[in-house]
C-alpha cells in the first residue's frame, strides 16, 4: 500500500522578507506568502488530492498557510492539529538578526555552519531573554526543560520525531491522506528521516516556501518517491534563494 504525506513550508513571512533569522518569533506571512499559500492550495487541488488530516505548528504563519491552502482546497472542515514539536528550528540569539549583516560580521562559513549544519547549533540565547520561550503563554503547561535555547537540525530532529511517531505516523498506517505545514528545519529535518538523506547531503538541501512537497510512502513509510508538485524548475529556484540568503551583501 502506498501512504501520500505532503509536507508544505509556509509561505513567505515577514523576516523572510527582512532576511531575518526567525526561529520561534511568531511573525506573520505577507501578502506574497498568502498568494503562495493560496497557489499551493490549489497546485494540490489539481492534483486531485483530498486530505483526511492536517498538522501544523503554533506558530502563525504556518498555521495562516495551512488555513488559506485548505481553503483554496475547499477542505477547511478538516481536523487540524497544532504542535510546538513542529515549530521551526530555535535559532538561539541569532533569532531576529539580519541573516546577509551577520555573515558579513561572522564570516560565510561559520553563518552556513550555524544555519545548515547537522549538528551544531548557534550561539544560545539567554534564559532572561524576554524572548525566551518559557516567558511564552503557549508554551506554559510544558516541562522548561524541554524548551530549547538554541537547536541545530539534530536536535530538532528528535523534537519532532516523538509526534511523527506518535501522532503522524499511526494516521498514514490506517490509510489517511496528511498535510502537514510547518518550517523550513522542522521539515529538512523529516524529509532527512524519510528519504535518509546523508548529514553532509541535508547541509546542502533547502525547501522553498509555499510549494506542496508530495511523498509516496511504503509500508514502513519510507520514501518512495518525493517531488514537487507544479514547475520543478521554479521549485529549483526558489530552493536556491534560501540557500543564498546568508551570502553578505556586496
Amino acid at each position: 500500500m502506498t501512504h501520500k504525506l505532503v509536507l508544505l513550508r509556509h509561505g513567505q513571512s515577514q523576516w523572510n522578507l527582512e532576511n531575518r533569522f526567525t526561529g520561534w518569533v511568531d511573525v506573520d506571512i505577507t501578502e506574497a506568502g498568502r498568494a503562495e499559500a493560496w497557489a499551493a492550495g490549489k497546485l494540490l487541488h489539481a492534483e486531485g488530492l483530498r486530505f483526511d488530516v492536517a498538522h501544523t505548528s503554533v506558530l502563525k504563519r504556518a498555521i495562516r498557510t495551512l488555513w488559506t491552502a485548505l481553503d483554496a482546497m475547499d477542505q477547511m472542515w478538516i481536523p487540524v492539529h497544532k504542535t510546538w514539536r513542529l515549530n521551526e528550528r530555535h535559532y538561539g540569539a541569532l533569532q531576529g538578526l539580519d541573516k546577509a549583516e551577520t555573515t558579513a560580521r561572522h564570516g560565510e562559513a561559520k553563518v552556513k555552519e550555524w544555519r545548515r549544519s547537522y549538528d551544531i547549533p548557534p550561539p544560545p540565547m539567554a534564559e532572561t531573554d524576554p524572548g525566551h520561550p518559557r516567558n511564552d503563554p503557549r508554551y506554559a503547561a510544558l516541562d522548561a526543560r524541554a524548551l530549547p535555547d538554541t537547536e541545530s537540525l539534530a536536535t530538532t530532529l528528535d523534537r519532532v520525531l516523538p509526534y511523527w511517531h506518535d501522532a503522524i505516523a499511526p494516521q498514514l498506517k490506517s490509510g489517511r491522506t496528511v498535510l502537514v505545514t510547518a518550517h523550513g528545519n522542522s521539515l529538512r529535518a523529516l524529509y532527512k528521516y524519510l528519504t535518509g538523506m546523508s548529514e553532509s547531503e541535508i547541509v546542502e538541501m533547502n525547501i522553498p516556501t509555499g510549494i506542496p512537497l508530495l511523498f509516496e510512502l511504503d509500508g514502513a513509510l519510507k520514501a518512495r518517491s518525493h517531488r514537487y508538485l507544479g514547475d520543478p524548475e521554479a521549485a529549483k529556484r526558489a530552493a536556491e534563494a534560501v540557500a543564498n540568503q546568508a551570502k553578505a551583501k556586496k
